[in-house]
């Protein structure tokens, strides 16, 4: 089931990791670039993009972390996930980055390079263009 953790609307270019994302140890703050060579988006910027994944990990200072990369202009335009670990949502409410979670279905069939138009006062929370 969808389900809205921040609302927003935006419209953007989607980048899918399978792998699930520790915010902390995965990406650099200030650039937004996974830093984390075991990682599906090693050397992959987040910046601008509708990131979709399944899940975070990691400790509760990766919400600080998704703060910090939406202070340093290098965060996503939202996020997408399976599972909103408290890391994830915690993150985006206080960086203000639209965040749903969405089913298994649907998770599959969303792909990197989609443009999507992400708006949680739509009863269709994702079209795509």
């Amino acid at each position: 089931m969808n389900k809205i953790l921040v609302s927003g609307k935006v419209q953007g270019i989607v980048l899918k990791s399978n792998d699930p994302i520790n915010f902390l140890g995965t990406v650099d703050k200030k650039t937004g670039i996974v830093s984390d060579k075991n990682h599906d988006l090693f050397g992959t910027s987040i910046k601008d993009v509708i990131l979709v994944f399944p899940s975070g990990v990691g400790s509760s200072v990766g919400a600080y972390t998704i703060y910090s990369i939406k202070s340093n202009k290098a965060a996503p335009l939202a996020m997408i996930c399976k599972k909103a670990d408290l890391t994830v949502a915690t993150g985006c409410a206080l960086a203000n980055i639209p965040l749903i979670t969405i089913t298994d279905e649907k998770f599959s069939s969303l792909e990197s390079g989609m443009k999507l138009l992400l708006d949680t006062d739509s009863s269709n929370l994702i079209h795509h263009q």
